[in-house]
């Protein structure tokens, strides 16, 4: 979560992220997912997607976006003290722009 200090106009206080997870639109994305503590869940509602991340094991999942935005979710497992602040933030792009991000 970001510092209020590092918020800027437009931003959600309580959504916004320091590092978001950019994906492609209109391609097939396998998720890997795990956990290094305790036991996470990674959701993302607009994606109908939630899967636990569990320490130890290497949980799977599929995805295809097809439209650009912005897409808000957070760890949905009561995991420790501060869960509250566990906050996933996807910027889906084009895949044109993605290759050049990743390159």
């Amino acid at each position: 979560m970001l510092s209020a200090e590092d918020l800027t106009l437009r931003a959600f206080r309580l959504l916004e992220v320091d590092n978001r997870v950019i994906l492609p639109i209109k391609t097939y994305i396998c998720l890997l997912i795990t956990a290094a503590d305790v036991l996470h869940c990674w959701a993302i509602p607009l994606f109908g997607i939630k899967v636990d991340a569990c320490p130890g094991r290497l949980n799977q999942a599929s995805l295809f976006i097809k439209c650009e935005g912005t897409f808000y979710g957070q760890c949905s497992e009561i995991c420790g003290v501060n869960h509250g602040f566990m906050l996933i933030v996807v910027k889906a792009v084009a895949p044109d722009i993605y290759s050049k991000w990743g390159a």
